[in-house]
């Protein structure tokens, strides 16, 4: 299935931004499912210098550095890409989460660091005692590792309502787990603390979902968003993803920007100022089927 997708911020600042350096992850990832078929990037003002790299965790970034002053910032990405749905994943023939070597073995038995490095918790994932307690009754002794994260998914999605207005990105996954409410990344850092406390490699996935409109409603421009899930490893398996805001294993309707421990890793926009004082910022996302 092929996408095309319009992703365009901007900054307003109310003093000017004399210089800005900045790096985007707005670029979808290159995988087995997924190929990036165009991708372009118009910024305003334009860059004095702009370069591509591929980041420690294999995705694209792009920096920029702004050396004009102004007091607006736009960023507009335009890709289309070919995505493939995955393969049935038998959960229940997944390894057991507490299993030797669920730390990151590989089908060949031994450690793989870049499977390892995910078991570990970051800014935003720390783990504490509620949050190993929210689903210890999901993790008894020998469970396959992906049935359990499937219920986990579940349960985050029937225990907790989306609420665009009652986080952002400084809300501690404490308040979340307490207020029952939140947006998907949210329920992405609550869904990997959760496995991370039980020892299981864990990856935060940014990228979109194509939504569709209610019957008889016309899709409104801009009224997407990006979105946020996660990834298990099972050494049968691989990378499984899920998306706990609804609740389900995510198909070729999701399409994949960047990959890293948490949401600080994969930021579509991220940077320094000199200047700008109090700043708005404004996000209008479209997904739609590419003809």
């Amino acid at each position: 299935m092929k996408y095309d997708i319009s992703h365009r911020t901007t900054y307003n600042y109310a003093n000017p931004v004399a210089r800005s350096h900045h790096i985007l992850h707005l670029c979808p990832r290159e995988s087995e499912r997924q190929r990036v078929i165009k991708h372009s990037l118009l910024v305003e003002p334009a860059p004095l210098g702009r370069s591509e790299i591929t980041d420690y965790f294999g995705n694209t970034a792009e920096l920029l550095r702004i050396d004009e002053e102004h007091h607006e910032f736009v960023v507009h990405a335009r890709s289309t890409v070919d995505v493939t749905a995955p393969g049935v994943v038998a959960l229940e023939l997944s390894s057991p989460w507490d299993a030797d070597g669920r730390d990151g073995a590989t089908f060949s038995g031994l450690t793989d660091p870049d499977v390892a490095q995910f078991k570990c918790h970051s800014r935003q994932t720390p783990i504490t005692r509620d949050v190993v307690d929210f689903a210890r009754d999901l993790f008894p002794a020998g469970r396959p590792v992906l049935e359990g994260t499937m219920e986990l998914t579940r349960r985050i999605f029937e225990t907790f309502a989306f609420d665009p207005v009652a986080t952002d990105i400084s809300t501690p996954i404490a308040h979340v787990l307490a207020n029952k409410r939140g947006v998907c990344q949210d329920f992405a850092h609550l869904s990997i603390a959760v496995l991370r406390s039980y020892g299981v490699p864990t990856r935060y996935v940014s990228g979109y979902l194509l939504t569709m409109p209610p019957p008889g409603q016309l899709k409104l421009k801009g009224a997407d968003a990006s979105h946020a899930w996660i990834s298990v490893w099972s050494r049968e398996f691989g990378w499984v993803d899920f998306d706990p805001t609804n609740g389900i294993i995510p198909s070729r309707d999701h399409i994949t920007l960047a990959i890293g421990r948490d949401y600080d890793d994969v930021s579509p926009i991220s940077g320094v100022l000199l200047g700008g004082g109090k700043q708005t910022m404004a996000v209008a996302v479209d997904v739609e089927l590419a003809a």
